[in-house]
């Protein structure tokens, strides 16, 4: 992390006033969206539920999803689609003094079946099962030159769907972030599918670690991150669901930003004006005993600030997982703390983009 763009609340551009503690009764929340009523919509991937946390911080279990939700938009039916990982084995991190318990998120689990996409009634909490694999995928025809949608004989596996946006169109685009193994990991990529469960496409591949995801303002711009190498990669789109081509790379792909020094990378969110908010963990290393923070990139690849998490309640944020808009004006930032288990909230200076469905 480039500690020179480092700034603190009172001279940030972006954020102003203090971070306000919203809930610490979590354990491993992500993927928060703000709903007409005030709450927070989220995941819960360690206790494997969906919970709406009020704004007053009362929690409320509206589905238990099993396996690990990772990634949550709300969709054109006003149900909840979540990106499932198929959970973690996790590690507690005793902090005896701030009295907490950190708990990281590791390898693949024993009792790991797979990566898969779900919906769920937010009415009934039904929960439904929409794909677990992609048979069809985007190549290039090595004759033609040309990209092309191919159906293929041995379908691709899900293994770690992380996070997820909706476009104009009620589709949605999603990372597949893998699974880490002892002595191995998987290479993913980049997802569209309709939200009726008919049709998922690979879109992207291969990427290395591919975790938040968004589009532009207008659109025309499909956003992530990569979590280890620090990438911010974009890809140019002629029209939803379409690629464009880039004359400079073969898969159409561009890189935004590349991030220095040690820290890793996890979901975004987008304001009105372009730039990307993303969540961004341990900044100076592997120690969980320090606080993560929010590095704002512009749409032309600058870094604008990083701005530090620090609780009002003073424990720690190592992992801060990702960030949404929310409020009667779109300016309050609602950040979920992964790793402490905790949602907070500060004002902004800019409103946060209007997403395509909310609750």
């Amino acid at each position: 992390m480039p500690l020179e763009k480092q700034v603190t609340l009172t001279d940030s551009t972006f954020f102003h006033g203090d971070y306000q503690l919203i809930s610490d009764s979590l354990e491993y929340p992500e993927g928060p969206v703000y709903m007409a009523d005030g709450s927070v919509l989220l995941v819960d991937i360690k206790a494997q539920t969906l919970v709406k946390v009020a704004a007053d911080g009362t929690k409320t279990v509206v589905a238990n999803t099993g396996g690990g939700p990772n990634g949550l938009a709300i969709g054109p039916d006003g149900c909840a689609y979540i990106c499932n990982c198929g959970g973690f084995t996790w590690m507690p991190v005793p902090v005896p003094a701030k009295d907490q318990v950190l708990q990281i998120g590791t390898t693949q689990p024993t009792d790991y079946t797979g990566g898969l996409i779900q919906k769920v009634d937010l009415t009934s909490g039904k929960v439904t099962t929409l794909y677990t694999e992609a048979s069809k995928v985007r190549r290039l025809n090595m004759q033609t030159m040309q990209w092309q949608i191919e159906t293929i004989d041995t379908p691709f596996q899900l293994k770690g769907p992380d996070d997820i946006v909706f476009d104009e169109l009620g589709n949605f685009w999603f990372t597949d972030w893998g699974k880490s193994r002892e002595l191995d990991r998987d290479i993913t990529g980049i997802y569209y599918a309709k939200a009726d469960g008919s049709e998922v496409t690979q879109m992207i591949f291969p990427l290395n670690a591919p975790n938040g995801i968004a589009l532009s303002p207008d659109g025309k711009r499909l956003y992530t991150v990569e979590t280890y190498t620090g990438q911010v990669l974009y890809w140019e789109l002629s029209a939803p669901g379409q690629i464009k081509p880039n004359p400079a790379s073969i898969d159409g792909t561009y890189s935004l930003y590349k991030f220095g020094g040690q820290a890793i990378f996890d979901s975004m969110a987008v304001d009105t004006e372009g730039n990307l908010y993303i969540a961004s963990m341990l900044p100076y290393g592997n120690n969980p005993m320090s606080n993560g923070g929010i590095s704002v990139i512009s749409p032309k690849g600058e870094l604008i600030e990083y701005i530090e998490i620090v609780r009002p309640d003073g424990k720690f944020a190592p992992l801060p997982s990702n960030i949404c808009f929310g409020g009667e004006d779109l300016k309050t930032a609602f950040i979920t703390l992964g790793a402490s288990g905790a949602l907070v909230k500060i004002d902004t200076t800019i409103a946060g983009l209007k997403l395509e469905y909310n609750g």
